[in-house]
Order: structure tokens, then sequence, then C-alpha cells
């Protein structure tokens, strides 16, 4: 059983934070002991989880600790050096980004390790491996404007993202944010305080307001100042990120749905 992390989300399934480990809980119990338990080091809402009791072993893995752990290469985990309790194990090399990725890489290989999938073995396979849709997604490059489609909705995968995308294309370029807060989680409220911080690494955000949400989206993306927007009509946004977006910018558009048809309209501008 795989345990990458454990936070609050789907408000409208799950009441509270205790719900979701209670489920977690549930699934740990009927691990047999001769499976295995790979868990994220250093996560408390699991150590809440595992404390209610565990009967089959645990190994842990993350990018700077864990039985299991990570070293970049290069800053955006590109390439990185993969360890065993300090023992230097493989070397991965692959199309993904981010030290999200680099510790689902680890998951996966000690996943695979135990099953008898040596890591070299799996490093090679990962390799290989080409990301899915809609996760950091490069979609086209216009007139040097980069545009890029990401399933991110919760604050945490947000900022995930943008830290991935940073490391990648460095601090002097200018990243463009582009959220629609549209799960129904957000609709809720329930990351109204949380999500503004994880924008801050973006040079301007550009929000879209959906029908339904139940806050004040402006007033708690205030902290963010004057490099955001918010906005009520997409072809207005679109209008603004066109005027605004220059030769080596990259536009990062974030949202669980279609966004309106927001990423082709923003292409097709671009070209004409």
């Amino acid at each position: 059983m795989l345990i990458n992390n454990i936070e609050y989300d789907h408000a409208d399934i799950f009441a509270d934070l205790a719900a979701i480990r209670r489920e977690f809980h549930h699934m740990v119990r009927i691990v047999p002991t001769q499976g295995r338990i790979v868990r994220l080091a250093e996560d408390a809402e699991i150590d809440r989880v595992l404390e209610q009791g565990c009967w089959t072993p645990i190994v842990t893995f993350g990018a700077r600790s864990g039985s299991w752990s990570a070293r970049a290469e290069r800053e955006d985990y590109s390439r990185f050096h993969i360890y065993f309790e300090r023992e230097h194990i493989a070397e991965l090399g692959w199309e993904l980004i981010g030290q999200h990725n680099a510790e689902n890489a680890l998951a996966a290989i000690v996943c695979a390790e135990h099953v008898g999938i040596d890591p070299q073995t799996a490093c090679h396979a990962l390799a290989a491996f080409k990301s899915v849709k809609r996760r950091l997604q490069l979609l086209a490059c216009v007139n040097g404007i980069s545009v890029y489609d990401d399933f991110a909705h919760h604050p945490t995968a947000i900022a995930a993202t943008m830290s991935a995308l940073r490391a990648n294309v460095g601090a002097g370029a200018r990243i463009i944010a582009v959220l629609e807060p549209r799960s129904n989680t957000m609709r809720m409220g329930v990351h109204r305080d949380t999500l503004a911080s994880a924008l801050t690494s973006a040079d301007q955000v550009l929000l879209y307001r959906p029908a339904g949400l139940s806050w004040d989206l402006q007033q708690s993306m205030a902290v963010l100042g004057d490099k955001c927007g918010v906005f009520d009509d997409v072809e207005l946004l679109i209008t603004k990120l066109i005027a605004d977006s220059h030769q080596g910018d990259h536009v990062l558009i974030m949202s669980n749905g279609g966004f309106q048809g927001i990423h082709q309209k923003l292409l097709d501008r671009l070209s004409g």
C-alpha cells in the first residue's frame, strides 16, 4: 500500500480531515503482514493514521529524508540520484520535473522492488516514461510564449507545480499563473485562506471567478497585491493575458475542468 500524503480535500464527501484519516486506517488494516506500506517520510497526518494501528512492515521515502531518498543533480529534479540508507543505488534522468514527481518516482521504485524488480530496471523504465496529459503539460510555445496545462486544484498541488516550473525556467523568467478555483472543495471556501500563499512565486496571477463560488475571491487574494487580477469573464481574462504576455513568458493554466476552452482560445489569439 502506498501513501503519498494525507490532506483535507473533497469536502463535499468528507466532513473533516479525521474522516479521511479513518478511511486510510481502514485500508491499512486490510494490508497483510507479508505486504508492505510505503509511505512519505515526515508527514504528520500519515503518522496519525498509522498510530491508530499498523501490522505491516513500513518503508519510508522522501526527497530529503526516509530510508529511500533522492538528491537532485538538477534543481528541477529532471535528473536525480537515488539512495537507500545513504548508499547510492541508481540515477534517474527523465522528462518530468519537480520534487513531487521525484518522490512519486521513488515510491514507484520502492513498490516495484517489493515485487522483485530491481531499482536499476525501474529507473530504466521511468526514464522512458512519457508524462500524462494535464500535468504541467507544455501545450505549445507561440511567439516565444510557453503555455502549459495543469490539473492542479488544491493549494498543495498548485504550490508544487509552481515550484517545479520555477526551478525549471529559472528565477529570471516570468511565470503567469492562471487559475480557475472550480472544484467543489474550492467553491465551498475550504482553501480560501491557503490559496494565495500557493501562488506567491508567480510574477502575475489571473483568476477566473466561477459561478457559485461561496466566498470573496478578491478579498482572499488581496495579499498578492497588484500582481493579481480577478475576472468574471474568460474572454476578458484572455484579453488581459494577451496584453500582458511577452516573449520568454511562461503561462501556467490550472483547473480541474475545461476552463471554457481557455487553452485553445489563448493559443489561437497568440497565433493570430
